[in-house]
């Protein structure tokens, strides 16, 4: 069938079976790991794990877990722990992902070199006739349609190969998908760790928080005693200072009662000040009642102008 394919469609058509080979042993060695790292994780139900990816996942987690318990983000942790210890296989999946684009393409560009041979042996054939010689162009003819043929097997055959290859390919991938095993590796480890690794070191963790209860406890106790210390300091400090306001309330209660018995003696004062007054206003009236009397007395004693005494 490929007889009389030129080299270069043969080239193509061994590069698309090349990248068809190996996407199939490519697919098949994926699948197959995942498959026994699924087994082993299976069979280890919370042990002590060993291998790469699953040693790798588990020590992630009880160094996260140790910490924060509950609140940690398990799922983080593996898709971290896959994109470490599982290179190879996710490179291999981008790959299987990429590889019927990989073959349809190849099979295209078989398709137009196949095409431009094609047509540059019909161009050949048209350039002869053009030059008049109609016996070479009869030798030639024959020779120039196995050409152009040849160039059109290039064409077909190609994309006949990278199609087939990628139909295969994409049923193969439906059937054994890395991809959906790997999904199916993530739930199980997920369980794996949240079910039987977490069972196994919380003893640990109950034991940390034990001391952690306890060092919290000794720390509260060491407040406490400062706190009372320094509550006994202040009420010292407050009975002093209570003590030296009793003294100065004391002195001002004697300031206060002097300044009572000033202002008793000055109202005395005041009494006594009004009741001068009062005598001294008593004695001024007697004495202008006197002295008025005494005018009189006078005016009835002095003599008239005329030598008489005025009666």
């Amino acid at each position: 069938m490929f007889s009389n394919v030129s080299p270069s469609g043969i080239l193509v058509i061994a590069i698309i079976l090349s990248v068809f080979v190996f996407s199939c042993v490519l697919m098949f060695l994926i699948y197959f790991r995942y498959k026994s790292m699924q087994d082993q994780i299976a069979k280890n139900d919370g042990r002590k794990a060993a291998g790469g990816y699953v040693q790798r996942v588990r020590k992630d987690f009880i160094s996260v877990y140790s910490q924060n318990g509950n609140n940690t983000n398990t799922p983080a942790i593996i898709e971290n722990a896959q994109a470490v210890a599982l290179r190879g296989c996710l490179m291999g999946e981008r790959f299987l992902n990429n590889a019927v684009s990989i073959m349809v393409t190849l099979g295209l560009f078989g398709t137009f070199l196949g095409l431009t041979q094609s047509v540059s042996s019909l161009s050949l054939l048209v350039t002869q006739s053009s030059a008049g010689e109609w016996e070479n162009l009869l030798d030639n003819v024959g020779g120039g349609l196995m050409s152009a043929l040849s160039g059109m097997g290039v064409a077909f055959y190609t994309s006949l190969v990278g199609v087939a290859c990628a139909i295969v390919i994409t049923i193969l991938r439906s059937v054994f998908s890395p991809q959906a095993q790997r999904e199916k590796l993530t739930a199980m480890t997920e369980l794996w760790l949240d079910h039987s690794v977490a069972m196994d070191i919380e003893p640990e963790i109950a034991s940390d928080e034990a001391m952690m209860i306890k060092q919290l406890r000794d720390e509260i106790r060491t407040a406490a005693d400062a706190m009372a210390q320094s509550l006994e300091g202040a009420g010292r400090a407050m009975s002093n200072t209570m003590h030296d306001m009793s003294d100065q309330i004391e002195k001002f209660g004697q300031v206060v009662s002097t300044f009572n018995g000033n202002v008793r003696d000055f109202s005395e004062f005041n009494y006594n000040l009004r009741h001068s007054i009062e005598l001294m206003d008593v004695n001024f009236y007697k004495l202008a009642q006197a002295m008025n009397d005494t005018q009189k007395t006078i005016e009835r004693v002095t003599p008239y102008s005329g030598g008489g005494l005025k009666r």
